[in-house]
């Protein structure tokens, strides 16, 4: 482009000086340039835009063209759940079969009990959701709720029947009602309101401007991460689950929002089957059965105080974090 310019004012400046041109045609001439140089400018920016726009259009196209690999069956049911009792026996699963994820995997969750889930990172915790969710389908095994296999369930009313509190909460550009009614989307006002002050999130709602009707942004960006997890156990508070699933709820905030969160949950809990994906073990001491997964397996098990006094991974993880604390 400006080779062309320069190349350009050379000729018409010569041009000017044998007489052929006049210096105002010359004027003309740089002053054209520029309209036609904001143009292609323009032309090739809205071109690179239409390229980007067309491969997101491709790649939504084939997400939208693939075939889920965890869907209904003809015979599949509505879960409607009795007591909450959850049984994992034997499972196994793997994205690729020559590297499990869970080994053969036994894991009891009594009903209205609260069970923590603990180990390394990678030790397969989140997957141990996943697979409740069905998210994934296992590959050997049983997972079963009340007695039946989950497989005998529709993917929505499985999914309807647990609440989860991720680790990090969708959060939708609407506002902080409109967030948590998606619970439950026929809640009244007054119940939307009830189930934030049970998590322990209404006064700071009341302290924005716009209370209820703030906007909180895409994800949740004008909120801080404590806000987002507490409307995120409201919401599930709402939907009022007899199963409810915590994704390591508490792993990045500090220690007065942790303890926030702490009887946001604890009142959660009460009366549900509750499962904890624990990074924070100060969060899963009253937890009636901890477990620790180690590699895919269940390593050990037991209360805090038994898995204390085991000196296995447990106490090991323990000492670590205490004696962080103590820095």
């Amino acid at each position: 482009m400006m080779t062309g310019f320069v190349g350009g004012t050379a000729l018409a400046m010569r041009q000017v000086s044998m007489g052929k041109k006049t210096l105002g045609n010359l004027l003309t001439f740089i002053s054209h340039w520029g309209s036609i140089k904001g143009s292609v400018k323009q032309i090739t920016g809205s071109y690179q835009s239409i390229s980007s726009t067309l491969v997101n259009a491709e790649r939504l196209l084939q997400l939208l063209l693939t075939e889920p690999s965890v869907i209904d069956s003809e015979s599949s049911k509505e879960l409607v759940v009795d007591t909450g009792e959850i049984r994992f026996e034997n499972v196994s699963f793997a994205h690729d079969p020559q590297n499990l994820i869970t080994k053969k995997l036994d894991l009891l969750a009594e009903a209205g009990k609260t069970i923590a889930i603990v180990g390394e990172s990678g030790a397969g915790k989140s997957t141990i959701v996943n697979l409740l969710l069905r998210l994934y389908d296992i590959s050997k095994g049983s997972i079963t709720i009340d007695g039946w296999d989950i497989h005998d369930f529709t993917l929505s009313s499985l999914r309807k029947a647990i609440g989860h509190v991720p680790q990090k909460p969708i959060l939708f550009n609407r506002s902080i009602r409109e967030n948590v009614r998606y619970g439950r989307l026929n809640a009244s006002d007054k119940e939307v309101e009830h189930a934030c002050k049970a998590a322990a999130i209404h006064k700071s709602i009341m302290d924005l401007k716009q209370g209820y009707d703030t906007t909180v942004g895409e994800g949740g960006v004008r909120l801080s991460g404590g806000q987002r997890q507490r409307l995120a156990i409201a919401r599930v508070l709402l939907k009022d689950p007899k199963i409810v699933v915590l994704d390591e709820a508490t792993s990045a905030v500090d220690t007065l929002t942790e303890a926030e969160i702490q009887k946001a949950v604890s009142d959660l809990s009460s009366g549900r089957t509750v499962f904890i994906i624990a990074h924070r073990l100060s969060t899963i001491v009253k937890a009636d059965t901890i477990f620790v997964v180690h590699e895919g397996k269940i390593a050990e098990w037991g209360t805090h105080e038994d898995l204390l006094a085991k000196q296995g991974r447990y106490a090991k993880f323990w000492a670590q974090q205490t004696s962080s604390l103590e820095r």
